[in-house]
């Protein structure tokens, strides 16, 4: 724990000389205001403290908590504009964005910065925190994988336990001789699993800790119930654990994302359907008889149902809400085969993302009667449904889109879907908006 107790101030002080610093030097004619300067470092620090921004945790890395850092970010320059109303000063918008834009830049470098120069001294000895564990069961096998990240700083001595295990080499003794062991090796922070201890001596080593100043953590007998997006919440006293606690659930999400959402299709209805619609209407028309659009229930959150609308590729025919298209599917019209090869012709749903029935990134909807087959052949599909479809997702751009040919497919798509569920932010949008993009000017070998 050597070094914690200086990361919070080091940290506060940094952002406060980066921010006036670089606002003296670029805008000296707004910020030389005694109620601007205060200002900006109040409305900086209030932020902070409001959000909880500066905390000291151990297995914290430069993405760890990056959607918190925006947000204060986005709060810092909200109060920026805010204080030129009490100040009266005449200010160039666009160069003040730019200077914002580029003091975002300078405070990212510095928090990748910080994180890197940590990563590096925990690895050459600093700043670490001797660990022992008091009980084995498979569940402590993966925190030790955890205690032997060397940028996480710590150092595992081993584990105590009741069953002699004869040839392990971390294997320190039984329960009674832990309490020894930590006070003569300055142990800092014990590990107790739960299931493989009694309450007498889950009680003594509570104990114990409390008069050494050690930390105890309890690792909890949840049978080896664990998912990436398991969160524990507190009922009173009675600890109780979320199994799926989405980033999706949380208020920033919820509301940032649907902003993002109207404000992106409000502009691809605008600039891009406003005049391709009857463009498409003439050539579509002039090939197949049908009209423009063709829509399908499909399932949504909470597998609730609605139209999903595109721009028909094929023919009318019985089979459109029942047979997915194939490689070289006869009822493609040949205006068909470039829409689908663009991706064209998901254009429309971007009505669906205006009205809140899908979102631009997400987990791909499926037709009605395929859910009702995934659901029952494919372990964890329905959890896909807790977030809004999307136009594109990150199965989607891992190759997992298109038909379904072997079972490895949709399983695949699947375990994506979730893991987009459970490890969801902004910048994941992003990243799947751009090689989403990327995919469609370089071409998908399953885009047909």
């Amino acid at each position: 724990m050597k070094g914690d107790y200086f990361i919070i101030p080091f940290s506060v002080l940094a952002h406060l000389v980066t921010i006036n610093v670089t606002l003296y030097l670029l805008t000296p004619e707004t910020y030389l205001n005694v109620v601007a300067v205060k200002g900006y470092n109040v409305a900086w620090l209030l932020g902070a403290l409001g959000l909880n921004f500066y905390t000291i945790e151990r297995k914290e890395r430069f993405i760890t908590k990056f959607h918190k850092f925006l947000k204060h970010y986005f709060i810092f320059v909200l109060s920026y504009f805010a204080i030129f109303a009490f100040t009266e000063t005449p200010f160039s918008l666009g160069y003040q964005l730019f200077i914002l834009l580029f003091l975002l830049f300078l405070l990212i470098f510095y928090r990748w910065f910080f994180f890197t120069t940590r990563r590096l001294y925990r690895i050459e000895g600093g700043n670490f925190v001797n660990v022992v564990m008091v009980g084995k069961d498979k569940n402590s096998k993966a925190i030790q994988k955890i205690f032997e990240e060397p940028d996480y700083g710590y150092r595992y001595k081993g584990y105590f336990d009741n069953i002699t295990s004869k040839g392990d080499k971390d294997y320190l003794g039984q329960v009674k001789d832990s309490f020894a062991y930590i006070r003569e090796n300055r142990v800092e922070e014990i590990y107790c699993v739960a299931s493989q201890l009694t309450k007498s001596e889950l009680n003594q080593i509570i104990a114990f800790a409390d008069n050494n100043l050690s930390r105890i953590r309890i690792i909890p007998d949840n049978k080896e119930i664990f998912t990436r997006a398991m969160h524990v919440d507190l009922y009173g006293a009675i600890p109780v654990i979320n199994l799926r606690n989405s980033p999706l659930e949380r208020n920033y999400a919820k509301y940032g994302k649907r902003a993002f959402d109207i404000i992106f299709s409000s502009l691809v209805i605008i600039f891009i359907l406003s005049w391709s619609i009857p463009l498409l209407f003439i050539l579509t028309r002039w090939e197949s008889k049908g009209g423009l659009f063709f829509r399908q229930l499909r399932h949504g959150y909470n597998k609730k149902s609605f139209y999903c609308y595109k721009f028909r590729s094929m023919a009318v025919n019985p089979e459109a809400d029942s047979k997915m298209c194939t490689r070289g599917d006869a009822r493609v019209t040949r205006i068909g085969r470039i829409l689908r090869k663009t991706s064209i012709d998901e254009l429309p749903q971007f009505f669906n993302v205006l009205r809140g029935e899908m979102s631009v990134v997400g987990p791909r909807p499926h037709m009605e009667a395929h859910t009702l087959v995934y659901a029952e052949t494919v372990d964890k599909y329905l959890v896909r449904h807790f977030a809004k479809p999307g136009i594109t997702g990150l199965a989607q751009i891992k190759g997992y889109r298109g038909e379904i040919i072997n079972k490895s497919d949709i399983i695949n798509r699947t375990r994506f879907d979730i893991f987009y569920l459970e490890k969801w932010s902004p910048l994941l949008d992003l990243q799947i908006i751009y090689y989403t993009i990327y995919n469609v000017i370089s071409g998908e070998k399953k885009a047909f």
